[in-house]
Parts: C-alpha cells; sequence; structure tokens
C-alpha cells in the first residue's frame, strides 16, 4: 500500500510537470513515422516497389523463405521487424529525465527530506521511483504500439499483419522492452542517489541505448537476425541486471548522508 501511495504521489508530481514527457511523444512519433515512410511512402512516390532492391531483397532472407509473403511483403516485414526494436527505446529514453529527477529534482526542491523522515523503506521508495518513471512511458509505448500495427493492417501488403503477430514480436513488446528500460531507469535512479546533478544520471543511464542501437543496426545489415529465444535470453538477462541494480541502489542510498550532506 505505501508503493502505491508513493507511485500515485510521484504520478501527482508528473501531472504538475507534464512536459517532462514530451521527449517520449517526441520518439513515439519518430518510431512511428519513419518505418511507414520509408517502407510504404517512399516506394509509393517513386513508383519503385521495394523488391526492386536487389540489396533489400537479399537483407530480407534472414527471415527464410516465405512462400506465403510475396518478394515486397516479405521486404515490408523486414523492415517493420527492424523498426520493432526503436520501441524499446521509447521508454528508455522517455523516462530517463523522469527518474533522473525523481531524487535530485526532489533534493533540489527541498522535498526529499521530509519523504526520508517518514517510516518508509529505501526499498519502497526506490520502486516507486522507478515504477513513477516507467508505467507512463510505457502507456504512450502501448499507444505507439497500436497504432504501428493498426497502420501496418491498413497499409501494409497482405499477409504482413499477420506475419508480425508472432514470438519474435511478443517476445520483444513483453519482455525484452520493458527489461532494457528497467534497466536504465535503475541506472538512473543509482547514479541519481549518488550525484545533485540530473544530465550526470541520465547520461549514465542513457548508455543501454548505444548496444540496442548496435543490435538495430547489425540486424538492419544483415549480420545479425536474434531469434525469440534469443531475445528472451537477452530479455532474462536484463531482468536479471535489474534485480541486482535494484539491490545495488538499496545499498548505496544513504538516508542520512542525504540528510545531512546534500543541502
Amino acid at each position: 500500500m505505501r508503493i502505491q501511495a508513493l507511485v500515485i504521489r510521484e504520478f501527482l508530481d508528473l501531472s504538475r510537470n507534464r512536459m517532462a514527457l514530451m521527449p517520449v511523444v517526441i520518439v513515439t512519433v519518430l518510431a512511428l513515422g519513419l518505418p511507414f515512410f520509408i517502407a510504404i511512402a517512399i516506394p509509393r512516390m517513386t513508383g519503385q516497389p521495394l523488391a526492386n532492391d536487389s540489396d533489400l531483397a537479399k537483407v530480407s532472407l534472414v527471415l527464410g523463405l516465405r512462400d506465403d509473403l510475396s518478394g515486397e511483403a516479405r521486404i515490408q516485414l523486414f523492415l517493420f521487424q527492424q523498426f520493432l526494436m526503436l520501441f524499446m527505446v521509447i521508454p528508455v529514453t522517455g523516462a530517463m529525465a523522469l527518474a533522473a529527477h525523481s531524487v535530485v529534482g526532489e533534493k533540489q526542491a527541498r522535498t526529499l527530506e521530509p519523504l526520508l523522515a517518514t517510516p518508509i523503506t529505501t526499498f519502497e521508495l526506490l520502486v516507486a521511483k522507478v515504477l513513477g518513471a516507467l508505467l507512463p512511458t510505457l502507456a504512450i509505448a502501448a499507444a505507439g504500439l497500436g497504432l504501428y500495427f493498426g497502420g501496418i493492417v491498413l497499409l501494409a501488403a497482405a499477409g504482413v499483419a499477420r506475419a508480425m503477430a508472432n514470438a519474435r514480436t511478443a517476445v520483444l513488446v513483453a519482455l525484452v522492452g520493458p527489461a532494457a528500460a528497467l534497466v536504465a531507469l535503475q541506472t538512473a535512479i543509482v547514479i541519481s542517489s549518488r550525484v545533485n546533478d540530473p544530465r550526470t544520471a541520465q547520461q549514465f543511464g542513457v548508455l543501454i541505448i548505444v548496444p540496442l542501437s548496435a543490435l538495430l543496426v547489425a540486424q538492419f545489415i544483415g549480420t545479425l537476425w536474434l531469434s525469440p529465444a534469443a531475445l528472451a535470453l537477452i530479455g532474462g538477462g536484463l531482468t536479471a541486471v535489474w534485480m541486482l541494480l535494484t539491490v545495488v541502489s538499496v545499498a548505496l542510498f544513504d538516508r542520512e548522508t542525504i540528510l545531512t550532506r546534500w543541502r
């Protein structure tokens, strides 16, 4: 119940600073617009189907032979699967500012000290901070995913939407994305509890985007294609890292030091 009350408190603070959600809205718009511009708009504007590009046709073969899809549909499926990776970045980038400011911002506003004087445990406080930053951004990302799949149903070639509904998509959306966000957010919480500059916490937390970006590039050029099982292992590993970071953050969060040194 105390965690729930703390999360509600975080939501109330966010309602007074709605501009803090602008980064996640901007990234969501980009994640929605870019794949449809490349996979749908450009071929229609130029009159050149994607299937005419031999490089794209070759790299799309990582999906395997799909007798149920045309060459154009297979390339669209490849591109939409790749751009789905962008939705993993949405909760990371969008929530970083919220998580980084959740400790440092409260310290600077002098609202952290009264909170630490209450009977809440450090674990409850830090879990609430993470959930307070994660849940709003996940909600926006979920809305973006709904529009993404809706756009595929309406605009993509026949069979692409059906082929997108697979285990790989489910693992990416339900496991890898949230786990990556949790790792980044918990890192920001750990750093923000030891520094007095929110930008420092953001810079450390956003490092999770670097391997995600490298993974996206590797898949685009066809040098790497992760199976659902491999993605599940990555998601499980990220979840384990988050749990470890949670333990570390509780150990590093020195309530007495925050109350006496950060003034």
